[in-house]
């Protein structure tokens, strides 16, 4: 069965954005890029909301047809191009690129999803992986935690009346301080 996979970046403080939506604070060279590119390749389909669908459709098609594109950049336009992309949105009315729109996260349809064959489900988006950590549907998390403080802006994770127990399964350092903290469920 496949599983749904949170793959966030978030700063030391916990914030994956500042309080205006700015995310220029994230440390993203191409070492850490090559291996955003060859974690999400094998994925099964990208899981995100309408706002972050829009901020990479506005972008990610046409990306490696810029010459100044650094070799990661260009290798993940073709990455996010090609993969299915399920935006979960009452208000889209079309989308492009391998993308198919769903009004609302439905539990029983997200183990369906599951079932099928393929590879994992990456959720991005903020406020679409709030609603799957409410809803319980998060089977692994995968942190790229920052080394910053911005002090404020939006936290990953709200809070909780419920108790999740994570193993560590992963731990990975990069060259310019980022950390990846991987978690499966208990």
């Amino acid at each position: 069965m496949r599983k749904v996979i949170l793959m966030m970046s978030i700063s030391l403080d916990g914030y994956f954005e500042g309080p205006n939506r700015e995310i220029d604070w994230h440390l993203v060279d191409d070492e850490l890029h090559r291996d955003f590119n060859d974690r999400l390749r094998v994925m099964g389909a990208f899981l995100s909301g309408r706002v972050t669908y829009q901020l990479m459709a506005g972008f990610w098609p046409t990306a490696d047809e810029d010459p100044a594109a650094s070799e990661p950049m260009a290798d993940f336009a073709g990455i996010w191009r090609d993969m299915p992309k399920i935006v979960y949105s009452r208000t889209l009315e079309r989308a492009d690129w391998n993308t198919t729109i769903v009004r609302e996260v439905v539990a029983d349809d997200i183990q369906e999803l599951k079932a099928r064959p393929g590879g994992d489900l990456v959720v991005g988006g903020a406020d679409l992986a709030e609603t799957f950590l409410r809803l319980d549907l998060v089977d692994e998390y995968r942190i790229y935690v920052h080394p910053v403080l911005i002090g404020q802006g939006n936290p990953l994770f709200r809070d909780s009346d419920t108790l999740r127990s994570l193993r560590l399964v992963e731990t990975q350092t990069f060259g310019n301080g980022v950390v990846l903290l991987r978690y499966e469920r208990a």
